[in-house]
Formats: structure tokens, sequence, C-alpha cells
């Protein structure tokens, strides 16, 4: 079952990886909540497809007292997916899918920390590899003249949220309905960033119908897809060996930058990203090797 979970999270975090190119060219004349909007209004109709084909297999559950629903606790996670989300896409219109992708990550060093909140206690390499993280933050956000690139910024907030996502998913990932969840966070986002988008933004259905293969890939693979793999693989995963996998997702976003779009990276930026994945191997490394006994 470990393995399965943790397939899972590989799968989600190679789809979430090569998402973050569709994610910034499907922006070319619509804005963040607009294509959030359209993303997860698509997200929406993909997940309700696979919800539908596993009917039986909820039916079964409920006959044998076994199923419980997902939908209230899906609520949650949508609103906080919804600020995450959010706060990513706003960063690509500043940043690189590459730039993005690495600082995201930084929810490798915050799950942690997050863990000490509620009880846990964080150990000497955790400190370690946030310094390290942080160094390379550092590295590859600062230009030469200094100016943090507003961009990134907006990308180490949404690492914030993104933290906090997972932390609640672990809440509820063995006790509810997985798939119940996930529809359940796509519909919440799918509306919020609708408001948004008529609130803030001009809508124009040409340019969303223009951008339909972008929007089609990030709502059907990374929305419906995706997500749903994240909540499967925490089932069987714990937060911290979770987000170590799921942290993967920064070197496909990387590659993907690089392959698709032709994204440059200075020497002091590539740097910055080592030290970044240094950092999030160092604080969660630890958590592998205590977790497995070796014999020679």
């Amino acid at each position: 079952m470990k393995l399965r979970g943790s397939l899972c999270l590989l799968l989600a975090a190679f789809i979430w990886g090569v998402t973050f190119v569709a994610q910034l060219v499907g922006m070319d004349n619509i804005g963040p909540f607009t294509y959030g909007f359209a993303r997860y209004v698509v997200g929406v109709m993909a997940i309700f497809v696979i919800w539908y084909g596993f009917r039986g297999k909820r039916r079964d559950a409920k006959e044998h007292g076994e199923y419980y629903s997902g939908w209230k606790a899906g609520m949650g996670a949508g609103v906080i997916m919804f600020v995450a989300s959010a706060f990513q896409q706003c960063a690509l219109q500043y940043t690189t899918a590459g730039k993005t992708a690495f600082i995201t990550c930084l929810y490798i060093i915050f799950v942690p920390i997050i863990s000490v909140v509620i009880g846990k206690i964080l150990k000497l390499e955790n400190w370690i590899g946030a310094l390290a993280a942080l160094i390379g933050l550092y590295c590859l956000s600062i230009k030469g003249d200094f100016d943090l690139n507003y961009g990134d910024v907006l990308a180490f907030i949404c690492s914030i949220f993104w933290s906090l996502h997972i932390m609640y998913i672990d809440r509820f990932a063995d006790k509810k309905d997985n798939i119940d969840i996930s529809a359940s966070q796509l519909v919440v986002c799918a509306v919020l960033n609708g408001i948004a988008a008529f609130a803030m933004e001009s809508v124009v259905w040409q340019h969303i119908v223009d951008a339909w293969f972008p929007i089609a890939f990030a709502g059907v693979m990374s929305s419906g897809i995706a997500f749903t793999l994240q909540i499967v693989g925490q089932r069987y995963a714990e937060p911290a060996h979770a987000a170590i996998i799921m942290s993967l997702e920064s070197v496909f976003g990387a590659v993907g930058g690089w392959f698709v779009l032709n994204e440059q990276m200075s020497h002091i930026e590539v740097f910055g990203c080592m030290m970044m994945l240094m950092g999030m191997l160092i604080t969660q490394g630890s958590v592998i090797i205590r977790n497995h006994s070796f014999k020679i």
C-alpha cells in the first residue's frame, strides 16, 4: 500500500511539473483568475466522470458501513487550494515556470515546521535544511540589482498555503472518501475563481476558447487527476514523506520550462535551485532513514 501511495504521489508530481508550462502559456490573453476559473470548471467535469465511474465501489462501501462522505472536508481543502493556486497563477505573470516550480516546493520545508506547531519535535536537520533552502531562494530570486522579483514573493506565499493544504489533506485522506474530497475542493475552487474573475478581470469568452488546450490539459490532468492522486497517495504516506515525493514537481517544472519554453537560468540561479533541492533532501532524508532499518 505504501508503494502504491508513493507511485500516486510521483505521478501527481510529474503532472503538476508539466502543468506549470500550460499555466504560463494559458495566460497569454486572459487573467489568472479567468484561467483558474476555466481550468477548475474543466477539472470539475473530469472529476465527476471519475466520481461516477466509482459509483459501484461507493455503493458497496455504503452497504458495508464503510463509506464516509468527504464533501464537507473537501470544502475546506478547496478554500486553501484556491488561495494557493491564485498566488501561484499570479506569480507566473512575473517570473518563469521553472522558478515558480522550485519556490513553490518550499512546502517541503514548511510541512515539518507546521508539524511542530501541532506538537511534533523539529530536528536539527530541519533547521539546517530550512537555512539551505532559504539561501537557495535568495540566489534564485535576487537579481543583480538586489531587487526581489514580485513573482517570487507570490510563489513563496503560495508555497505556505500548499503546505497547509498538504497537512489538511493528511487529516482526512484516510478517514473520508477520497474522490468526494477531490470533487468538493474542485467545485469550491472553481466557484471562488469565477467570483474573483468576474469581479476583478475582464472575462472575454473568445480568449478562453483560444486557450482551450492549456486550459483543458491543466483542468483534466492537474486538477482532475493529479489532485485526486495526491489525496489517494496521502492516504498511505506521512506528510513529510509525501512532501519530498511531490517536491519533484519542481524538477519536472524546470525541465518543462527549458524543453518547451526555452527558459534560461543564470549560474547563480542554477546554484540557488541546487541549494533549495539540498535543503529539501536534508530536511526529509532523515525521515526516510529513521523509518527504515538497514542490515549489513
